[in-house]
Order: C-alpha cells, then sequence, then structure tokens
C-alpha cells in the first residue's frame, strides 16, 4: 500500500470511528435528553430523579422546592411521601416473617388477625393479600368477588399485612420497618408520624398549573403498610440495591416477591394487563424486563423501577401530584421512555 492509499485508508477509518462513536453518544445521550424534559416540561417537574447502576449512582437531578412558600430549595437527601411504593416494603417484612416459619403464605388470614369476625377471614389467605386477589373492597362490606379469582388494587389488604406483621413479630409497624432501614443504612427512611415529619417536603396538588399544598395526610397508624414510607432518592437506591442483590431476602423467597402471580393493567405501565407479584408489578411487554411500582396521594408522586437485566435502578420523587389523572406521572413515564430507548439499559 503507498503512502497516498495509507493515509485514505486511514482517514476513512477515522471518519467511519467518528460517526459510529456519534451514533453512540447521540443514541445513548440520555442525560441530556432528561436534563432537557426536567428543565422544559410542561406540567412543570418538581422533583428528585436518580439513576443508578451496579449500586452506584450514574446520574442525579434536583429540580424546584421542598416548599413554595418558603422557596426552600429541594436537595438529593429530600424526604417525600412514597405512598404506594411503601407496599413493596411490606410485603418483604411479610416474607422476613415467613423465612422465619411465622406465617405461612397460604393460610387463612383469620389465624393471624382473629380480631376479624367477617365470614370471608376464614377463606383469604396471606398470598391473596399480597397479591391483590382477595376480593376485599371495604371491611364492612361482602367481597367484591371469590378470592383468588380476579384482581382489583387497593390499600386495604396492605393495612390488614401491616396488622399480621404486628401479630407475628409483637412489635409496632414502626418498630420492625424501621429497624430493617437502620440495618441497611437507609438514615433517611422511616414509618411516617406527627412528631418525624419536620424535615417531610410540603405535598402540593397541582390544578392547571396551580399548586395547592395538601394540608391533611392520608396516612395513620392503619395504614403504615400500604401507604406509611417515608424516603429519600439515595436510600430507595440503597433498598434495591440490597434486596435485588439478594441481601434482604433468601433466593427462594425473593422469587415469590417477584413471580408474576396476578394480571393487572396501570396506565404508567402500559394499556394492557402484565404481571403482578407482592407490592411489585413485573413488566415483559415492554422492550426490557423490568419489575416496579408507583405512588400516589398527599400531593406526592413516586416511581421506583429495576432492570434486572442492567442492574440499572430509576427512582423519581416529586411532591407534587395532578389533579388531572391523565397526567398522573407524566414526567415520570417520559424520563422512563428516554431509559428504555437508551443503551444504559444493555445487560450488564
Amino acid at each position: 500500500m503507498n503512502s497516498i492509499s495509507r493515509i485514505s485508508f486511514l482517514l476513512s477509518f477515522f471518519l467511519l470511528f467518528s460517526n459510529c462513536n456519534s451514533f453512540a453518544q447521540k443514541k445513548d445521550n440520555y442525560t441530556a435528553q432528561i436534563d432537557s424534559l426536567i428543565a422544559n416540561t410542561s406540567p412543570i417537574f418538581n422533583g428528585v430523579v436518580l439513576i443508578s447502576k451496579n449500586g452506584k449512582t450514574i446520574y442525579s437531578k434536583v429540580k424546584g422546592v421542598a416548599n413554595f412558600e418558603t422557596k426552600k430549595p429541594l436537595t438529593i437527601d429530600s424526604q417525600f411521601e412514597i405512598m404506594s411504593n411503601s407496599k413493596l416494603i411490606a410485603a418483604v417484612l411479610i416474607l422476613l416473617e415467613v423465612e422465619k416459619g411465622k406465617i405461612n403464605l397460604q393460610d387463612p388470614i383469620k389465624k393471624y388477625l382473629p380480631e376479624l369476625k367477617q365470614t370471608w377471614a376464614d377463606s383469604i389467605t396471606v398470598h391473596q393479600l399480597l397479591n391483590h386477589t382477595h376480593g376485599i373492597v371495604d371491611l364492612q362490606k361482602p367481597l367484591a368477588f371469590k378470592p383468588g379469582t380476579d384482581f382489583k388494587y387497593g390499600n386495604i389488604s396492605f393495612n390488614l399485612l401491616g396488622k399480621i406483621v404486628e401479630f407475628t413479630t409483637k412489635k409496632s409497624y414502626s418498630e420492625v420497618a424501621d429497624a430493617l432501614f437502620r440495618k441497611l443504612n437507609m438514615k433517611n427512611t422511616f414509618c411516617y408520624s406527627e412528631d418525624k415529619k419536620q424535615n417531610l417536603t410540603t405535598g402540593y396538588n397541582n390544578k392547571n398549573g396551580i399548586l395547592e399544598p395538601d394540608e391533611k395526610s392520608q396516612i395513620n397508624a392503619e395504614t403504615l403498610g400500604a401507604d406509611g414510607i417515608i424516603s429519600t432518592v439515595k436510600d430507595l437506591a440503597i433498598w434495591n440495591n440490597n434486596l435485588h442483590k439478594g441481601k434482604i431476602l433468601k433466593p427462594e423467597t425473593y422469587q415469590l416477591l417477584i413471580k408474576s402471580s396476578a394480571l393487572s393493567q396501570h396506565n404508567f405501565f402500559g394499556k394492557e394487563k402484565d404481571g403482578y407479584g407482592y407490592g411489585i408489578r413485573v413488566i415483559e411487554k415492554e422492550t426490557v424486563k423490568y419489575i416496579g411500582h408507583t405512588g400516589l396521594g398527599d400531593g406526592f408522586s413516586s416511581v421506583n423501577l429495576y432492570f434486572p437485566e442492567s442492574d440499572v435502578s430509576l427512582i423519581i420523587l416529586e411532591n407534587q401530584m395532578n389533579e388531572d389523572s391523565n397526567l398522573f406521572y407524566i414526567s415520570e413515564f417520559k424520563i422512563k421512555n428516554i431509559l428504555l430507548k437508551s443503551d444504559l439499559l444493555n445487560k450488564k
């Protein structure tokens, strides 16, 4: 090869490599896309985003304020009500009791809640409380369907699961949950109570762009299993890294948690029904399989997703929720789709 040919070859190779590299950067520039979305989206984004891979934070973003009246800014350590993302924690506490031999998932709940006088307490199992196939719509009303034959999402079953944890541990739900958080070094996570919420961000209801503080929390001592956990994006990343890496539950118990045992539809996850495990959704119809949950209430929105093939977590917490149900999790939905189209979710 003469010198001119060699130069031409090297130049062609360089241009090809540059184009490939530019294409890869363009294709996988998820950070710039999320930055742009958070800065410019309407309705506004007011919250914190964290993405971790292999247990390490690779992206985080904070935008907005913890309180619109005082203008106190949000930080990466701001505390939010995570609402229904609390259900996964309750499910894990139940399964820890299963591992100790104190709970059998196929037992009727009457065994652990002897105060229940309803006839259905003898037929509904702990398993059916965990995956919302129990049929309870109101403690004082007949069941909506025969247990195990349908799915109906709600808080009641996880309120009861919280009581089962108390029955088998002989401790308050807060004591049991907070002990696990301390063990995992989740320093800013705890069960809601009136005397521990001084650092909690204020939740806001967004009505046509007007943000009004949510004055009264729906959480009380009876609902801690369903919606009662306060946390941060960093602590939830710690939670994911421990839970999904086998550091909390035994492998066979963990599989019970994430095994699809019911079908359910939720707009954030798609228009079709997908799997539901124990307090966690199992999404298999997207381009990449993932598991996770959402939470909404008291002026807060939360999303916690885990992509097992790439060991990536996406955690988004906002201290606002839209009054328009079509706008629930609107920014979170867009951020999830940015990730699904990126190279970040390739196998680890």
